[in-house]
């Protein structure tokens, strides 16, 4: 079939809107990263006499590069729209939060909205892939003490005593508040068929929109950051918890992410936005970490339930284009998240002012020895 000149113009102006994006996202990293690590460099001495505000400082520069990723898709006109429990009653206390993985695109909308809730942001650690490390934004998680994590049975073991020390050495000392996990253990397209094969090997339900989930990390989480007695039984990581007066680990947040007609954005789409413009849909439901059981098999069960409601919530939404109301309820209500292009222009604006003054001092330093 032949391709008329209007398709010719739109393929074209797609393409130089993509190679444009890139370029911008590629400049963005090159002053925004390097910024982020020189800052801190420079404030070594305060980390030393007050680490608190060391980490402050740090969690406000995370949170700007955080809306910087945020802003590559606001602008594309990808969006948000959150159902459900409203998360900014307990963005204050500690909490877990569990998410389905889908695709790369997952975290990117994370990033989006949650920029609104408060400080959970700059106190937020992550549980993320070990191959993360090695991408442009892998110093700044390994800085802010994000853990990645192995995956693969011949590391498991090893991967979740690696994780108990990381909680225990830097989750209070960095006075972390919210801790995102993704319990499937890998992307939707990845994982679906060997856990619909365990599914039937166990008789559990067969789920097509989610995969059941890993208890590893989760487990070590609640063990590690519950208060004791908080969930029925002793939980692990007292000293941390008396010393740093926490309350401990105080709710489950749980967080489905659906997208329209179930086409995940990757991160590619984030980056050039080649994509129409997407809303993507989040649905949370906070549970006490009271009501979570500490024992392995009833915590098992509990997960897979969780799981099981996220496929529920995910075939209606596919068949409604909605999430179901609460039990109880006839109505669910939508929230949609915005974000300010004031402050997202002032964020980038700060991150190229920083790149060419440190430009400029290395320039004289240069000049000055050379």
């Amino acid at each position: 079939m032949a391709v008329t000149l209007e398709q010719a113009q739109r393929v074209g102006c797609v393409c130089l809107k993509a190679l444009l994006r890139f370029a911008f996202m590629v400049a963005n990293n090159l002053v925004a990263i390097p910024s982020y690590v020189l800052y801190l460099i420079m404030l070594q001495p305060l980390r030393v006499l007050d680490s608190q505000s060391f980490w402050y400082i740090e969690g406000v520069l995370f949170k700007w590069l955080l809306a910087m990723v945020a802003s590559w898709g606001w602008w594309a006109g990808y969006t948000v729209v959150e159902w459900g429990d409203d998360v900014n009653a307990v963005s204050e206390d500690e909490a877990m939060v569990l998410v389905n993985h889908q695709a790369t695109g997952d975290v990117c909308t994370l990033m989006m909205c949650l920029q609104d809730k408060g400080m959970v942001v700059r106190q937020m650690m992550w549980l993320m892939d070990h191959i993360f490390k090695y991408t442009n934004f892998g110093i700044v998680s390994l800085i802010h003490g994000d853990f990645f994590i192995r995956q693969g049975r011949a590391h498991r073991d090893q991967q979740l005593v690696l994780l108990k020390e990381h909680l225990e050495r830097y989750y209070r000392s960095r006075n972390r508040k919210w801790i995102v996990l993704f319990p499937e253990g890998g992307f939707l397209r990845k994982r679906r068929e060997t856990s619909q094969a365990f599914a039937k090997k166990n008789n559990l339900p067969f789920l097509k929109h989610v995969t059941l989930p890993r208890l590893g990390a989760t487990q070590v989480i609640l063990q590690t950051l519950v208060a004791p007695q908080e969930n029925g039984t002793p939980a692990g990581g007292d000293a941390v918890i008396r010393e740093s007066k926490s309350k401990g680990l105080q709710w489950v947040i749980d967080a489905t992410i659906a997208y329209p007609k179930g086409e995940p954005l990757d991160i590619q789409t984030w980056i050039l936005g080649y994509r129409q413009p997407t809303v993507t849909h989040v649905h949370y439901r906070i549970f006490p970490v009271k009501d979570v059981p500490a024992e392995p098999e009833a915590l098992t069960h509990w997960l897979y339930q969780r799981f099981i409601e996220k496929e529920d919530l995910l075939t209606h939404f596919y068949e409604t284009g909605a999430f179901p109301p609460p039990q109880g309820q006839t109505k669910a209500i939508s929230r949609e998240m915005t974000l300010s292009n004031l402050w997202l222009v002032g964020v980038q604006s700060f991150a190229f002012l920083s790149g060419g003054m440190w430009y400029c001092i290395f320039q004289y330093f240069y000049h000055c020895l050379f």
